[in-house]
């Protein structure tokens, strides 16, 4: 973290630049043709609309920015991070999951401390983080995609409830989303001293901060407490990124790029950049917050303004990777073998396939009815058949696609944390089915090839990067994480519009097979018959990728024309799953890797493997989704996430590179 200062810069022409930048942009957006004297009534409502709308959102912008860019640059001083920031490690997931909670259960707790509320699921989220990546050093990728994880599950629990709300969903995504829309100066009241004493209480905490970028050891042998020390620079972070949520929703990675840009402009020192990442992350804002209001329509923005920011978060990941160190270098063939081998696949296979034939006997005449527990016999089967079985076909097909999907990705980047959806690819998809839904007329066929195109895209452009020279695994999850986020954001912005197209897309992001029917079952029947019989033809190309590219082409295989056929295979499966079950189910990634970890190592038996585990455990995901809550039923893609994001979370926390 200790870099050499620029000479010849200084933080406070930041606060010059900002002033003025704010003072022109505020003169922008709250000018008005000028009011005939007559008009006594439009010359109030114009004075009502400039001092208690336009000005305070002006000053909301400048204040929340500033508050962001300090929690972001006090979270990367005391993590040694520079790719942390309150979006990345789940601060503003577990806020925002507290705050949906307790509106939809106990809105008496809302009343009483909103503030409050969003401050415990934060202080949660983040010690869960922090907890995960604890046994390895908290480790900058570590600590991120363990709060990846975390952010998934908060998304996934906050959906859930949502949906479980249906009046309120539109107006929560639109809160989640991160409007500035303000018709008073409260929010500027409420965030104004506590950024001023979040500010002073991090001057005060200069020396700490400055001893921070050290060695731990060192920092000792300087007389810091360090425990104490981080503790109490967490906590300030914490609460100013809790607080800017509870009052306006999510904004999104101002905190990651205000301090990358002061360090860019040449502020070094603590005392520089505690100057001057406030002052960029009130720029950021406020430009951003004046560019959707001047693009939009009438009264209408373009964008919820965190909708907006978060467009900044992909591209920003990707340029500061190269700032992340790289993990240890290991042989890619060694992260992809089994701890252990099974000599007699066939068997194990047909145990795997006898399991799921019996979970999917269970999911047939197993349920809850009015009177309890039930099993469907002889008249009562035949009539709950034609609501169990399509979504149950549905379901089972889409897991054993996902888990195609996931094998061919792990195989292909030599990752086994690989997956469709760590990768960004089905996130990819959201952004080709809102491309579909307003470019094409609205059909199943449309979103099909949508999210189809969208997935393939991003597919391309992660192996294109995992063929560069140093990039290793943990730096390709990383840009998988940028993709992904870049992607929801763009599916956030299309959602915020409140329309038919985001009530199609909401639909899409539970993942409900709810509405499954033959449509559904023959289209995930025909894709299983189209895009996973012929792998089974690839399979000396799904042996050799693993190797490397140079390996794999000395035994002659045409590396770019196969990974591009494969790419193909994976990217389509995917649009199918995900058309199916929505695109948080994790699926892709734990299948093919508890398929290694059982000792399937050849590449047809962990392929197989992989289609019957992810099969398996969708089947079982839909089952569950309709018991836990009954008589309500949980999206099974949301719920499906709920059972994966543990399991990689156990994951992360292994030690060992073999892993990942």
């Amino acid at each position: 973290m200790a870099i050499p200062s620029r000479p010849g810069r200084h933080p406070g022409l930041w606060l010059i630049a900002t002033l003025a930048a704010a003072t022109l942009l505020a003169a922008v957006m709250t000018m008005r043709p000028p009011v005939p004297a007559s008009a006594e009534l439009a010359r109030q409502l114009d004075h009502i609309l400039l001092w208690h709308s336009l000005v305070p959102r002006s000053v909301t912008a400048l204040i929340c920015g500033a508050a962001l860019g300090l929690a972001g640059l006090l979270l990367q001083r005391v993590l040694r991070n520079p790719i942390a920031d309150a979006s990345t490690l789940g601060v503003v997931s577990g806020a925002q999951l507290a705050l949906t909670i307790a509106t939809a259960f106990a809105p008496a707790a809302i009343v009483f401390s909103r503030e409050g509320v969003a401050l415990a699921g934060a202080f949660l989220a983040v010690a869960l983080v922090l907890g995960l990546s604890w046994r390895r050093g908290l480790e900058p990728l570590t600590v991120v995609l363990s709060g990846m994880v975390v952010s998934l599950l908060a998304a996934a629990l906050s959906a859930t409830v949502i949906l479980a709300k249906g009046d309120y969903v539109l107006s929560l995504f639109i809160w989640g989303a991160g409007s500035l829309h303000q018709q008073s100066w409260d929010a500027v009241l409420a965030l104004g001293p506590r950024l001023l004493l979040c500010w002073l209480a991090a001057a005060l905490l200069l020396r700490p901060l400055a001893l921070l970028g050290l060695d731990d050891g060192i920092a000792r042998n300087l007389g810091l407490a360090l425990h104490a020390a981080r503790f109490a620079v967490l906590a300030v972070a914490i609460w100013l990124a809790a607080s800017v949520t509870a009052e306006v929703g999510v904004i999104g990675f101002v905190g990651l790029a205000a301090p990358a840009l002061a360090r860019e402009f040449g502020a070094r020192t603590p005392r520089r950049l505690l100057l001057a990442a406030p002052a960029v992350g009130a720029l950021l804002l406020s430009i951003t917050d004046s560019a959707v209001q001047l693009l939009g329509s009438g009264f209408n923005d373009l964008a919820p303004t965190g909708a907006a920011t978060a467009l900044l978060g992909g591209p920003l990941l990707l340029w500061l990777m190269r700032r992340v160190p790289p993990a240890p270098p290991a042989q890619a063939v060694d992260a992809m073998t089994p701890t252990h081998r099974i000599g007699r696949p066939l068997p194990a296979l047909a145990g795997l396939a006898a399991a799921v034939a019996i979970v999917a006997l269970l999911g047939l005449v197993l349920g809850r009815g009015p009177q309890g527990w039930g099993i469907a016999m002889d008249g009562l089967f035949a009539e709950l058949l034609p609501f169990r079985g399509p979504r149950l076909v549905a379901a089972g097909v889409a897991g054993a696609l996902l888990g195609a999907a996931g094998c061919l990705m792990q195989r292909l980047t030599a990752n086994p944390l690989a997956g469709p959806e760590v990768l960004g690819v089905s996130a990819g998809g959201g952004v080709g089915l809102t491309l579909a839904l307003a470019l094409l007329p609205f059909s199943p066929f449309s979103m099909l090839l949508g999210i189809a195109g969208g997935s393939l895209a991003v597919l391309l452009v992660m192996l294109v990067l995992a063929g560069r020279p140093g990039i290793g695994s943990q730096r390709l999850l990383l840009a998988g994480i940028a993709m992904g986020a870049l992607c929801m954001a763009l599916v956030s912005t299309a959602l915020a519009k409140g329309d038919l197209r985001a009530y199609v897309l909401l639909t899409w992001l539970s993942g409900s097979t709810n509405r499954a029917g033959e449509i559904e079952v023959w289209v995930g029947l025909a894709a299983c018959l189209l895009l996973i019989a012929p792998l089974f033809l690839a399979t000396r190309w799904l042996d050799l990728m693993p190797l490397g590219e140079a390996a794999s082409r000395s035994l002659g295989l045409s590396v770019a024309g196969s990974r591009l056929i494969l790419a193909a295979f994976a990217a389509l499966a995917t649009a199918v799953a995900s058309l199916l079950v929505g695109p948080l189910s994790l699926i892709g990634l734990i299948a093919p890797h508890l398929a290694r970890l059982g000792g399937f190592a050849r590449a047809r038996d962990q392929l197989v493997a992989s289609l019957l585990i992810g099969c398996g455990l969708l089947i079982l995901a839909d089952w569950l989704a309709r018991l836990v809550a009954f008589p309500y039923q949980v999206p099974t893609g949301l719920f499906a996430a709920l059972i994966g994001g543990p399991y990689l979370i156990w994951l992360l926390n292994r030690k060992g590179s073999r892993h990942g």
